[in-house]
């Protein structure tokens, strides 16, 4: 602990003289996925094969129970960001959204202090990030993508990420610290079907522990094949990243952080709250700091504590850096620490919840949840019951990407053929829902309405609201609307101009998803949807 402070005096002196001679604070290289769970080897997964995330985990620290606070790209990604809480965050509450100049990010803090800068592929998305006066703004660092390749499908970026991380060194300096970021697009949708299989070599009986609010059937299950066939894709840059730092004999004052922004792009995880939409992969190797590798941390971690632990490790004091007030906290102590399992006790909790995420609602208006998970159990609270959680079925779902599995749901309620997986994925919701993640990982069973979990409900929710109270939330003090009140980048009045015959665009779904019929919250048809015609 004495070195540590050592350490970090010395780099408030460089900070002091202009970084006047060599710099030799941590560099820190973030590696995100694009929608991947926790399907990674060291999690266990059966059918998917990531042995460079493996090799991460196994030198350094595999987080058990890492979590993002909002389960949609933009929302989540602003949480990394900013160390923030998404609804500490005014619009950026929000998906695909004008991200506020207001709230820096950790990225500009240390371009600001000493450190070369960047990112390839996806930083902050989908939205706009624009100063005061209008121009763009570099939130994550300039961006290197001009290497390509040649994908293996066509639902594969052909950006060459560890090519363009390799020509971001080329051009830093030698003599700084340098901060990156990699932001895959996989395995985010669209898929080849069948390319799991055909590409991949994989066969559906390789799936275990299939999720049960889903149709279990070859479908599906090709579905999560294709799936698995892009984390993959995206683990071979992570191996070739690692090389590279190898080679360049950087990997030893870097810390490596490998996650994901949510989980899968499925009905039911995606844009959701429960167990899979949140908790999210985590691997961290700092060779040189990390007293012991093939470490299993289990306290709860979220995504507001890495922003802290960057500018930490930069030697940089939060309250000089020009951030707004950090939810999170500093993960050095785990980092640091020789232990596994519970390292820090007051860790012990996480908060979730979102707003609104993708537009096909009257007015833009979201779906708000707020929720918590502690020892091992989730509490969640839906504050607009009369809503629908993925949006409209007549505006076909859109906070749900459309897939072959989503298809498969819509179609077996359409058909008569059984509307209880519609119910679980898109039917309408009551207010309180209280699970044991221990015992029931899927979110099956509702212990809320149970009697006798009634008192565990009620202290779950007072301590939770009271949490999201200090931490300044609209939703608690009787304004969460002014959240749905920020503009949309694009996509603005979706409904309206649908029901009014026009032909808005809406690519991440189906043209199947669309509901020519209203229904009600079981999924009962009742009148035809009378759509205007178009002209």
């Amino acid at each position: 602990m004495k070195m540590r402070y050592i350490f970090f005096l010395v780099c408030a002196i460089w900070q002091g003289i202009g970084y006047a001679q060599e710099d030799i604070r941590p560099n820190i290289l973030v590696i995100m996925f694009d929608d991947a769970g926790l399907d990674m080897g060291a999690y266990g997964s059966t059918y998917v094969n990531t042995p460079a995330f493996d090799a991460i985990a196994k030198e350094g620290i595999l987080f058990s129970r890492a979590y993002t606070p909002n389960a949609k790209c933009a929302p989540s990604r602003s949480s990394v960001m900013t160390g923030r809480n998404s609804w500490q965050l005014d619009a950026a509450a929000n998906h695909y959204i004008y991200f506020p100049p207001k709230f820096k990010t950790y990225q500009e803090v240390l371009l600001k202090n000493g450190y070369t800068t960047g990112h390839t592929g996806k930083g902050y998305a989908p939205g706009k990030t624009l100063n005061e006066d209008g121009s763009q703004r570099e939130v994550m660092g300039l961006a290197y993508n001009d290497k390509k390749l040649q994908p293996a499908t066509s639902g594969i970026s052909d950006n060459d990420y560890s090519a363009n991380f390799n020509d971001f060194l080329e051009k830093a300096p030698k003599d700084k610290p340098w901060s990156f970021w990699v932001g895959s697009t996989e395995p985010h949708r669209g898929y080849e079907y069948g390319t799991g299989s055909r590409l991949g070599g994989k066969t559906i009986d390789m799936i275990e522990n299939f999720p049960p609010y889903w149709p279990d059937n070859e479908i599906t299950r090709n579905d999560l094949l294709d799936y698995a066939y892009e984390i993959e894709d995206t683990d071979r840059h992570i191996g070739n990243i690692m090389q590279i730092l190898r080679e360049r004999n950087l990997l030893g004052n870097t810390l490596v952080v490998v996650t994901s922004d949510h989980g899968m792009p499925f009905p039911r995880v995606k844009g959701d709250q429960y167990e899979n939409a949140n908790h999210v992969p985590m691997a961290m190797l700092w060779k040189e700091k990390m007293q012991q590798g093939g470490r299993v941390v289990d306290n709860y971690v979220s995504f507001i504590d890495l922003a802290p632990t960057f500018l930490e490790m930069a030697g940089i004091d939060w309250k000089v850096s020009g951030m707004h007030p950090a939810s999170g906290r500093s993960l050095m102590n785990i980092i640091e620490s020789s232990k596994s399992g519970q390292i820090e006790i007051d860790r012990n909790y996480v908060l979730v919840g979102k707003e609104r995420h993708d537009t096909g609602r009257p007015d833009d208006i979201g779906f708000p949840i707020r929720g918590m998970y502690k020892d091992s159990m989730l509490y969640l609270r839906n504050y607009e019951t009369d809503r629908w959680p993925s949006g409209n079925p007549e505006t076909g779902y859109l906070n749900s990407d459309g897939s072959p599995t989503k298809t498969v749901i819509l179609n077996m309620r359409r058909n008569g053929e059984d509307a209880r997986y519609w119910r679980l994925n898109f039917g309408k919701r009551v207010a309180d829902e209280l699970y044991n993640i221990g015992t029931d990982p899927f979110c099956m069973v509702n212990l809320a309405q149970d009697a006798q979990y009634l008192s565990m409900t009620n202290t779950l929710r007072q301590e939770m609201e009271a949490k999201l109270l200090e931490q300044g939330d609209l939703r608690m003090v009787g304004y969460g609307h002014l959240y749905e009140r920020a503009p949309l980048a694009g996509g603005r009045d979706f409904y309206t101009r649908y029901m009014a015959g026009e032909n808005p665009q809406a690519p991440w779904v189906n043209n199947t998803d669309f509901e020519t019929f209203y229904l009600d919250g079981d999924g009962n048809t009742l009148e035809k949807v009378p759509l205007k015609q178009k002209d």
